[in-house]
């Protein structure tokens, strides 16, 4: 695992797209548009493969859906540079509160949204 962190990885991409002049086309509605297309590219390399075929492509499809990753989290890094948001605060703040919609002792082993899973508790 890189020790790089994300403020490093936004302020290259922050140089990149100042070394191109891009900031006047770096607007949060493109930069979420542009981030959309890239997921969508990235649902391509998944589209119709079997379970276990999503689990183990080959290295050629693995290094495509790599780059396409790497599209979506150049766009994401980008995005909360733009709108000032510290990404990894937003990201664990979410993490705590989807810990609290989905207790580890109710959601374990299950994929049910966090409305049903009370349910199963009810009389």
């Amino acid at each position: 695992m890189s020790t790089d962190s994300i403020e490093q990885l936004q302020a290259e991409i922050r140089r990149f797209a100042e070394e191109r002049d891009w900031q006047p086309f770096h607007t949060p509605k493109n930069l979420v548009m542009a981030l959309a297309v890239e997921a969508a590219e990235l649902m391509e390399h998944f589209q119709w493969a079997t379970p276990e075929q999503s689990q183990h492509p080959d290295p050629v499809k693995l290094a495509a859906i790599g780059e396409e990753m790497s599209d979506v989290l150049i766009y994401l890094v980008r995005l909360a540079d733009v709108l000032e948001l510290d990404l990894l605060a937003a990201a664990r703040a979410k993490l705590i509160h989807n810990g609290q919609k989905y207790p580890a002792d109710a959601a374990r082993g299950n994929a049910r949204k966090y409305t049903e899973l009370t349910q199963d508790k009810q009389p």
